[in-house]
């Protein structure tokens, strides 16, 4: 499911709300979550996961084709880990 599919389901299910507004809600949601992110803080969203922050050390890498050595720089990189609610629910086995 993409962002525009997400929009149109909940407009759907929400038919007193203009599609525009919702959409306007889910871009506020996912940018509030990333500005959390920015700020090195974690976002957790009860039943669903949490969002948080890796750092990757700076190392040195293998370019693939001709074997070299490469730097590579330090990063920070987005981790999600699903909460108890959704494993159980996308494990059911009944």
């Amino acid at each position: 499911m993409i962002k525009s599919e997400l929009v149109q389901k909940i407009a759907e299910q929400n038919p007193h709300l203009y599609q525009r507004d919702v959409e306007h809600i889910v871009n506020s949601i996912l940018d509030e979550i990333i500005d959390a992110l920015a700020r090195g803080d974690r976002v957790e969203l009860r039943g669903f996961g949490a969002f948080s922050v890796k750092n990757r050390p700076a190392r040195q890498g293998r370019n693939p084709r001709t074997g070299s050595k490469v730097e590579v720089t330090e990063k920070y990189v987005p981790f999600f880990k699903t909460g108890k609610e959704m494993r159980e629910r996308l494990n059911d086995e009944d």
